[in-house]
């Protein structure tokens, strides 16, 4: 069952990303290497505005990685035209909106890495780094992003 599948059936579709002409561009390849820019978590009419550790809890944040999570594979998708052409995610970096003293960031971030693994099996095992900041464009929670090994 291809990831795209396997998101239909959790009554999920993926959207169709721009590339624009802006310096700033949705993904990046470069040989096989796929470099997905920073996407943050509104999906599908919800939107997130807010601090982990005082707006939303950790449960919410990981939440909201989801919603990050399928922004990239839009974005991925976009570019690739499948995302069975994914070899291999290699690297997540999950940045956190957060008070000060929250340390949750992990399992903030496993929402992201949760559904990556569950779409793609192996191949969406990855290395990552998941750290807090003070604040995020927008005011948004969780900003994720992502390199693909690709076909």
């Amino acid at each position: 069952m291809t990831p795209e599948e396997k998101l239909r059936q959790k009554g999920i579709e993926l959207k169709h990303v721009e590339r624009g002409t802006r310096p700033l561009i949705p993904a990046v390849r470069s040989g096989n290497m796929l470099y997905l820019s920073g996407c943050g978590p509104n999906w599908g009419d919800k939107t997130w505005v807010g601090q982990l550790g005082k707006e939303y809890t950790t449960q919410q944040g990981y939440e909201a990685a989801q919603g990050c999570a399928l922004n990239l594979l839009s974005a991925a998708k976009s570019e690739l035209g499948e995302l069975s052409r994914v070899k291999q995610v290699v690297k997540v970096l999950g940045m956190v909106n957060c008070v000060s003293g929250f340390t949750e960031q992990p399992q903030v971030i496993n929402g992201c890495s949760d559904l990556l693994v569950e779409l793609f099996g192996e191949r969406g095992q990855h290395a990552r780094s998941a750290v807090g900041m003070a604040g995020l464009p927008g005011g948004i929670p969780v900003e994720i992003e992502m390199i693909l090994e690709v076909e």
